[in-house]
């Protein structure tokens, strides 16, 4: 059992304290709720660029201070954004634990806008997404493939925002998003490992209960409508092989069902021996790798897959495969062994996480933003062994149905030559 200290400072902050002394270290993670799913057209990538310009400077710790001063102490940290949170991750010796609720107050409570830093980091992101989408194959494909799976919810534009949107949001757009996002009342914070519940909370007193609460992000309130039928984008551009994409709508982290996503998402591409990898990359040596499965969100999500083609096969086999290994689940009962295999890996990771106290404090936070508390951790494993094959084949047929999906082909063409 995961054992947490649950604190709500009187400006809306959750604290959640998790003691672990084996080691004299600590996991200091504060999610906040607001990704790319709070944003608007305009405006996309915003979430994601703040995460970028939290390690920026603030009022008392200047730009670039924030990594310098935490190196100092021995520390190292990072941050990650999603449609649904950003997330900043602090790992350091407990000698650092007073600077590190320091540093975070300032850059919450007064981080720099200074122009030159904002414009300069635009560029920063600018090229990410040129990197990262706009000349990869697969970025490109899995960018289109959401924005045709999802026709009104803000999960259809991608997190690190729209080419256009990254350079035109003005400072306005940009202390709007940081006063909304960053509200202490918009944050839950986890610290885990060599430290006392009561520790943690003087410290969380004296620095992040003074930052004033604000109007959070306004609820999402457009709920996506059932897709009727299947829908097909397809991409043309230079690459070596030709690439698979699909999609299929799953409900939130709250839906009962979403152990059975884990358990299909195991059968299906955990590993070598699972059923997709077996039949398209060993038997008929269809695909090179097989990718995709299911995440927790905060809205209804995705079931995704991902192929990339071998070169002399045909995007159209690789469906064909597909869909019969789908229909498969859902006429046949998976047999008790091979079902009890999947529920094994699933648990073999969850509590491989549970090793470390960053996987922790990762845990303990996800389970309180995604599924409404973090005692969830706990019923998590419960959770995995109850479920059935009779479940696997009832979600199967209902969330493979045709007309649940969408498909995302890359056909590669041949690059231009440049004359001389």
């Amino acid at each position: 059992m995961v054992q947490v200290s649950e604190h709500t400072l009187s400006n809306g902050m959750k604290i959640l304290i998790h003691e672990d002394h084996d080691v004299p270290n600590v996991a200091f993670y504060l999610f906040f709720k607001v990704g790319s799913r709070n944003e608007r057209p305009g405006v996309t990538g915003i979430s994601h660029f703040f995460e970028h310009m939290m390690f920026n400077g603030a009022k008392k710790y200047g730009p670039k201070q924030f990594d310098i001063q935490m190196e100092k102490a021995g520390g190292r940290n990072n941050a990650y954004t999603s449609r649904d949170v950003t997330v900043y991750t602090d790992w350091f010796p407990r000698s650092a634990l007073e600077l590190m609720f320091d540093m975070e107050a300032d850059r919450i409570r007064d981080l720099s806008f200074d122009p030159k830093i904002v414009e300069s980091e635009r560029g920063v992101v600018s090229s990410e997404r040129r990197t990262s989408v706009d000349n990869s194959p697969f970025g490109v494909l899995f960018e289109q493939l959401n924005a045709t799976a999802y026709v009104a919810h803000p999960y259809q534009w991608p997190v690190i925002g729209w080419a256009s949107d990254i350079e035109s949001w003005t400072m306005d757009d940009l202390k709007a998003h940081y006063r909304m996002g960053y509200a202490p009342n918009n944050c839950v914070a986890v610290v885990s490992g060599d430290v006392t519940p009561a520790e943690v909370l003087a410290l969380a007193k004296k620095y992040l209960e003074p930052i004033p609460r604000q109007e959070p992000p306004p609820p999402v309130r457009t709920v996506e409508p059932p897709q009727l039928g299947e829908r097909r984008v397809e991409v043309r551009r230079p690459a070596n092989l030709p690439m698979l994409m699909l999609s299929y709508h799953i409900g939130a982290a709250r839906d009962p069902d979403f152990p059975v996503y884990e358990v299909i998402e195991t059968l299906l591409t955990g590993g070598r021996s699972a059923r997709l990898h077996q039949r398209l990359v060993e038997k008929e040596q269809l695909v090179l790798n097989v990718g995709g499965g299911v995440r927790p969100s905060l809205d209804p999500g995705q079931f995704l897959f991902n192929f990339q083609v071998r070169s002399g096969r045909q995007p159209a086999e690789v469906e064909k495969a597909l869909y019969e290994e789908l229909d498969r689940l859902s006429r046949e009962t998976v047999p008790a062994e091979e079902l009890q295999k999947s529920r094994n890996q699933i648990l073999a990771g969850f509590y491989r996480q549970l090793k470390t106290i960053a996987g922790k404090a990762n845990l303990v936070g996800s389970y309180e933003v995604f599924s409404g508390s973090w005692n969830q951790v706990n019923e998590a494993p419960a959770r995995i062994e109850k479920v059935t094959a009779a479940d696997v084949q009832r979600v199967a047929a209902k969330v493979f149905a045709p007309r649940n999906r969408t498909v995302a082909t890359l056909i590669p063409e041949q690059r231009a030559e440049v004359k001389p």
